[in-house]
């Protein structure tokens, strides 16, 4: 390429992804390297790439050629110095937390969280005498308020699970940083195309690949992104040791979903504010969760820090629960299931399903009722979903 990686803007840098160097050739889609092991003539080069993530490829659960080209697409769009794929979101989350903490030390995470990362951070605190507190996603005196000797890490989201709360990330992270803690921001929600939490201070960022970035639904994976190379060696090796890694076929998929996630996510916004606007006064619905609405309590704040709102939102039903069963039977286009960021719209009860391990206490602190249905916001036409949500809602 002509210019420069990092002169490139996000738009240009999914089309032109890394690629292996052959001789004197590239290839124009980035390979499906299938193989679990590699094979050398120098045994000096194969003791040296068994113990960093940049030497050469020896074992797939070190490093393959397809993973460590999803590994560099990501990290470029978010500004790291390298990234560690895994088998799933939890698994980057879990190589992240398990190898950076131990007993002892305090984890401060903000209150609304992903069910997944709530029931872990939960279960370190029981096992693992890992103390927790919990501030609110945009109040950087809180979090400065929660510090204590012990503090280790800090816990964030762009864009919360499922009522879409909007993180301070530059007060957030600025604390941290003043603190000499290590910040963490989950960016799922939000993709590389609307935030990229690095450039705002955090030190680590993970993705649920399975999301937008793969974008179809055929996909399960997850990455952690780095903006210090101490770090990114010291979670490398954990992970490793934990048997985290991606495969390379999930990667090579992964890839040729990246290509296309600018285009995505500009179509997935687009619904998601035609539909949560309908929604937003519609006689059966007592309120809509969606940043890019001025009555969200986030609104303020993500009209500074995201040029979009992303293509997830909440809603509570007059009727609670019964009201969201009903709707959720009545759908016809949009489909009853979990996950999120593929090409169709998926919805699901956060109370039964993705929070579901969550007390009524935890729910309620978390912003989710017995009635609240997520939504995660495909590409189809506006028309036909907005017809497909009025009937449900007739």
């Amino acid at each position: 390429m002509s210019s420069e990686p990092s002169e490139l803007r996000p738009e240009t840098r999914t089309v032109h992804l890394p690629q292996p160097q052959l001789h004197g050739s590239r290839p124009i889609a980035v390979p499906l390297y299938q193989t679990s092991g590699f094979v050398f003539d120098d045994p000096a080069v194969f003791a040296d790439g068994m113990g960093r993530p940049d030497g050469a490829f020896v074992y797939g659960r070190l490093s393959n050629p397809t993973v460590r080209s999803l590994e560099e697409a990501v990290a470029g769009l978010e500004g790291g110095v390298g990234a560690v794929a895994t088998g799933s979101g939890m698994g980057a989350i879990n190589s992240v937390l398990l190898g950076l903490l131990k007993p002892g030390d305090h984890l401060i995470a903000q209150k609304p969280l992903y069910g997944g990362t709530a029931a872990m951070i939960n279960d370190l605190a029981g096992r693992f005498q890992i103390s927790v507190s919990y501030v609110p996603e945009d109040d950087p005196a809180a979090l400065r308020a929660a510090v204590r000797p012990e503090t280790r890490l800090v816990y964030l989201e762009t864009i919360a699970n499922p009522v879409t709360q909007v993180a301070d990330l530059p007060g957030m992270c600025a604390v941290a940083r003043e603190k000499g803690l290590i910040s963490v921001v989950d960016n799922t929600f939000a993709s590389p195309i609307l935030c990229r939490p690095l450039e705002h201070g955090a030190d680590i960022v993970v993705h649920s690949t399975t999301k937008y970035l793969s974008g179809h639904t055929d996909v399960l994976g997850g990455i952690a992104v780095f903006a210090s190379e101490e770090l990114y060696r010291k979670v490398w090796h954990f992970a490793v040791e934990l048997g985290a890694t991606a495969d390379p076929f999930a990667a090579w998929l992964t890839l040729r979903g990246i290509q296309t996630l600018p285009l995505r996510m500009e179509r997935h916004c687009f619904n998601t504010r035609e539909l949560a606007t309908r929604l937003d006064g519609h006689p059966a619905v007592s309120a809509v969760h969606w940043p890019g609405l001025p009555s969200h309590p986030s609104h303020e704040l993500a009209t500074k820090l995201l040029p979009d709102f992303g293509g997830v939102f909440s809603f509570d039903l007059v009727g609670g629960r019964a009201a969201g069963e009903r709707f959720m039977s009545a759908v016809r286009l949009a489909l009853l299931a979990p996950s999120l960021g593929g090409v169709e719209t998926l919805i699901l009860h956060p109370a039964t399903t993705s929070h579901r391990s969550l007390t009524a206490e935890e729910l309620a602190r978390h912003g989710i009722g017995e009635g609240t249905v997520r939504v995660a916001v495909g590409i189809e036409h506006i028309e036909d979903l907005w017809a497909d949500f009025a009937q449900a809602l007739s």
